[in-house]
């Protein structure tokens, strides 16, 4: 059996070999993260997706993801290494359940989180990452919104507008798990920290918190922020990169059983095998690809 390191020079062999790019969520395993060209949330990594140079792209990440890789690079190889790596929240909604909720508000936007599948982006007007879901929603013309999935991310942006915003009852089964509780019991723990959080939390967990913000969000708070310890509300994954990053700053779990299992099921082997074969392969049919990449590309050009 090879060793981590012998895996690790496979892939990067491979990886020129075949012109690919690997791109890691920000919940991936820490060496998955160690390996990636670019490591990020879901919008530095669509962007990623959609400027990259090469043939082939490997996504460490969920399903929702690769498919988004697809649509916005019809011309690249999508390879998911974890083919049942889904997006629990993503599953939450189907196109039938909002052709139904559209059908009932006709003149209303529909506003869609990226953790959706191709289907249901291509049956929304405008896509939105927790990163700019309050530019999305003030940016559209509609004072009526149907916000699907995550009713979590819809209750934050109602936060900073009058738009009448109709939530789906999706949810994060990480985010979601969060109470004050949690924070209080931080608090106690690091009493010197400041509270960060994800804005797929709970609202009385938000209340509760210093600061609010996507990953890419937290990231920069760690870098930027003038204090010196921090308590981390989103999956644990992160943490390695902001130690890596910010290395002169401590940070502390919101909660230890923070995992996202599905993240967490792409390893290296299964990285080493996915450009061994080629496969899995992600593909979205052609005419759901072009109505979902109008919707990512609105996103985008915001």
């Amino acid at each position: 059996m090879p060793g981590v390191s012998e895996i690790r020079d496979e892939i990067l062999r491979l990886k020129e070999e075949k012109h690919a790019i690997i791109l890691a969520h920000n919940y991936q395993r820490a060496d998955v993260q160690d390996i990636a060209d670019i490591v990020g949330d879901s919008l530095e990594l669509s962007r990623a997706a959609a400027k990259m140079k090469g043939d082939v792209i490997v996504f460490c990440g969920v399903d929702f993801m690769a498919e988004t890789a697809a649509v916005l690079s019809p011309e690249k190889i999508v390879l998911l290494p974890a083919p049942d790596a889904r997006c629990p929240m993503a599953d939450m909604i189907t196109v039938d359940q909002l052709k139904l909720v559209k059908s009932r508000h006709k003149n209303a936007a529909v506003i869609c989180y990226v953790n959706t599948t191709a289907e249901v982006k291509a049956e929304s007007d405008i896509c939105c990452t927790s990163a700019n879901v309050v530019a999305v929603v003030n940016s559209v013309p509609e004072d009526k919104i149907i916000f699907v999935p995550d009713r979590n991310l819809a209750q934050y942006a109602a936060r900073f507008t009058k738009k009448n915003i109709l939530p789906l009852e999706g949810f994060c089964l990480v985010h979601d798990r969060y109470t004050p509780e949690h924070v209080a019991a931080a608090r106690l723990l690091h009493p010197d920290a400041a509270v960060l959080v994800h804005p797929e939390c709970r609202p009385d967990v938000i209340d509760c918190a210093d600061y609010v913000a996507s990953t890419s969000g937290i990231i920069k708070y760690v870098r930027t922020l003038p204090e010196k310890e921090f308590i981390i509300g989103t999956e644990v994954g992160i943490l390695h990169r902001l130690k890596k990053e910010s290395p002169e700053k401590t940070c502390y779990p919101l909660s230890p059983d923070a995992i996202c299992v599905n993240m967490k099921k792409t390893d290296l082997v299964k990285v080493r095998d996915a450009l061994v074969s080629m496969q899995p392969r992600i593909t979205v049919p052609e005419e759901i690809a072009d109505r979902a990449r109008t919707a990512i590309a609105r996103m985008l050009a915001l």
